[in-house]
């Protein structure tokens, strides 16, 4: 007797070369694009920007290719929300007028790094915010309190040791009096001599400028600012003045007589 086995036919999977050469050609345009709608994504960014952001970025490809009034709008259009913005921050004006002005050279000096992947407003501000808190923290001062102990549990403070730069009454009252005694001894002198004073000692010039300014010779300046010093001195020494004055007790000495003169100028200047 034969016993006929019989075995399972195996089914297999077979795919057609015809078939997968004509399959290869599709994957490969979806994968294509696949590609180009990732890349559209990457610069997608630039075209959601607003309608104002996106007229910003326009003048600021104007601005980098060196159209200088593309730089004149962008300023107008933020100069005074910034403005506002470091006014807030440091509480001064004239702080904020400088750290604005800072705000738009650095924004400007980099223009060529903006990336529209957001509003150009927003990159400003954030280089105007950047900035303006380096600017507080190297303003950022250390105070101490004239009132507090200068060791703890002490009774005595700062207070006690600040000396005050304010004259008191009775040194303004004598302060005007020897403004008005030299006045009245300028007055004295004659035109040349009082020239000769006002251009040293309150206009501040040198020798070599007083001389080109009169064009006369440098020993002639010399000679007459001194003369001009020895009679305003012989005026200081006259009764009605010698009160109001520190000790200026007569001597023979040039360097006396600038030394007094000069004390005195000082002090109408």
């Amino acid at each position: 007797m034969e016993v006929t086995t019989q075995t399972p036919a195996t089914t297999k999977n077979t795919i057609d070369p015809q078939t997968e050469t004509a399959q290869a050609p599709e994957q490969t345009q979806k994968d294509q694009n696949e590609s180009t709608t990732k890349t559209e994504e990457q610069e997608e960014p630039e075209h959601r920007l607003s309608p104002r952001a996106s007229e910003d970025y326009e003048f600021v490809k104007k601005a980098i290719l060196g159209d200088q009034k593309a730089y004149a709008v962008l300023m107008e259009r933020y100069r005074n929300s910034i403005y506002h913005m470091m006014f807030k921050m440091v509480k001064n004006r004239d702080d904020s007028d400088d750290l604005t002005l800072e705000a738009f050279g650095k924004a400007f000096a980099k223009l060529q790094s903006y990336a529209p992947r957001y509003a150009f407003s927003t990159w400003l501000f954030k280089i105007a915010i950047n900035n303006c808190i380096d600017h507080i923290r190297k303003k950022r001062l250390h105070l101490l309190s004239i009132d507090d102990p200068i060791e703890p549990g002490g009774d005595h403070d700062f207070s006690s040791n600040i000396r005050s730069t304010v004259l008191d009454p009775e040194q303004s009252f004598i302060r005007n009096q020897r403004l008005e005694l030299m006045r009245s001894v300028m007055n004295k002198l004659s035109v040349k001599y009082r020239l000769m004073i006002e251009l040293r000692f309150f206009e501040e010039l040198s020798y070599e400028e007083i001389a080109n300014e009169l064009n006369i010779p440098l020993g002639t300046v010399k000679a007459q600012l001194f003369r001009a010093k020895e009679i305003m001195y012989t005026h200081l020494q006259n009764p009605g003045c010698k009160a109001y004055l520190d000790n200026t007790t007569r001597k023979k000495s040039k360097a006396k007589t600038k030394k007094v003169v000069r004390k005195e100028l000082a002090v109408a200047v």
